[in-house]
């Protein structure tokens, strides 16, 4: 069983950064990849980026291309999200997954290609 703990989450004005990280634990050897989604009240939980844990290639979603960065570190087990120029469209919880590449062959886009997450932080971004 994978574990995952998000934390850095809390309240910005918009222009602002944050750096969010996430802690894993448990079997990490059977991650295949680390992903960061996000849920905003009455929304589906959106993909945010994802990094492969083993050479660290990251993926982006299009909404947050050159302004969040995913990196990762594979001896402490700790995934960070940068985010930079945060936008009140920003404001979600932000969770982080864990994707075990069950079935597929690529990683995994959609919140059900991942099969463990943590419990979230709350991002909230003030105009």
């Amino acid at each position: 069983q994978v574990q995952l703990a998000e934390s850095g989450g809390g309240l910005v004005q918009a222009g602002e950064s944050l750096r969010l990280s996430c802690a894993a634990s448990g079997r990490t050897w059977s991650m295949y990849a680390l992903g960061w989604f996000r849920q905003a009240p009455g929304m589906e939980r959106e993909f945010v980026g994802a990094i492969t844990w083993d050479a660290g290639f990251p993926y982006y979603a299009d909404s947050v291309k050159g302004r969040f960065t995913i990196s990762r570190d594979g001896a402490k087990k700790l995934m960070y999200l940068h985010m930079n120029s945060l936008k009140p469209e920003d404001t979600a919880v932000y969770y982080c997954g864990a994707d075990l590449l069950l079935g597929r062959a690529e990683i995994g886009t959609l919140a059900i290609d991942y099969d463990h997450w943590g419990p979230g932080t709350q991002v909230t971004v003030s105009s």
